[in-house]
């Protein structure tokens, strides 16, 4: 959105992602960061109490161009259920939400002609033939 009276200002918080993956330290007092949305904000609100807080939430708000601002929404809050927010859990989280489901069984006439043995010491074996190392 565009303003065109005197004294107003607006910001795209996403338009500033870019700036925040190099200098995370803008999240601190970074006025385009105030209309993030609210889980964001909450996130924001819980790392930045830590050190290396900023850095966390750049790694997260780096995943919204990625994934999308509706998935990366949905990840925060589950994030924030479970009590421990980090980026890892939050990409995790997108992770687990795009995931296929499991292919189905499907029945085969196939047979296994010799069963695999579960041998450690044959690599012992093969290793003692090699005597040039």
């Amino acid at each position: 959105m565009r303003c065109f009276e005197r004294n107003q200002i607006r910001y795209d918080w996403q338009h500033y992602i870019p700036l925040i993956e190099r200098k995370p330290g803008a999240l601190r007092n970074g006025a385009p960061f105030a209309d993030m949305p609210e889980p964001l904000l909450r996130l924001r609100g819980l790392l930045l109490k830590r050190e290396g807080g900023d850095r966390v939430m750049a790694k997260v708000l780096a995943a919204v161009p990625k994934s999308g601002l509706e998935a990366v929404l949905v990840a925060v809050e589950l994030v924030l259920e479970s009590g421990n927010p980090s980026a890892e859990h939050v990409e995790n989280v997108l992770n687990r939400l795009k995931a296929a489901a499991p292919p189905e069984c499907v029945e085969t006439s196939l047979e296994v002609a010799e069963a695999p043995i579960a041998d450690t010491g044959r690599y012992d074996r093969l290793r003692g033939e090699m005597s040039h190392a």
